[in-house]
């Protein structure tokens, strides 16, 4: 079962995350930084489907993800080997204004979909999940 987290140690560059949140600032983006690690200690294969949304609980209104970083996107898959933990970053386009929870949803193919629900919305719009 998914998790939110609060602000993990994660090294991302700087000048990665001024350009994140300048986007954000101009465009009204989302951005929700990920971690996914193999909790069998098998290895896997993970991937993110483009039909990946933001749903707003206060209206029918769905952020579409318009860019990711450090993660394919299906049909591809990505190695992950045993232990190993990966990080990456989804952008979505602005939740309204009047958003105060929402959902990260992602609607695929197959069984290995992953949610992260009743996420709180904040000033900021970034934020941190913990996806297995």
């Amino acid at each position: 079962m998914p998790t939110i987290i609060t602000q993990p140690t994660v090294d991302i560059d700087p000048d990665i995350l001024r350009k994140f949140r300048e986007q954000i600032q101009e465009a009204g983006q989302v951005v929700v930084h990920c971690v996914s690690s193999d909790t069998f200690g098998w290895g896997m294969h993970i991937r993110i489907w483009p039909t990946t949304y933001l749903l707003d609980h206060g209206s029918d209104h769905r952020s579409e993800m318009v860019h990711v970083e450090n993660i394919v996107l299906a049909p591809n898959w990505q190695y992950l080997g045993p232990t190993e933990k990966l990080h990456y970053s989804l952008i979505f386009s602005g939740l309204p204004k009047s958003c105060t929870t929402f959902d990260l949803i992602e609607f695929g193919e197959g069984q290995h979909c992953f949610n992260a629900l009743n996420i709180a919305r904040n000033e900021s719009d970034i934020y941190y999940v913990k996806l297995n």
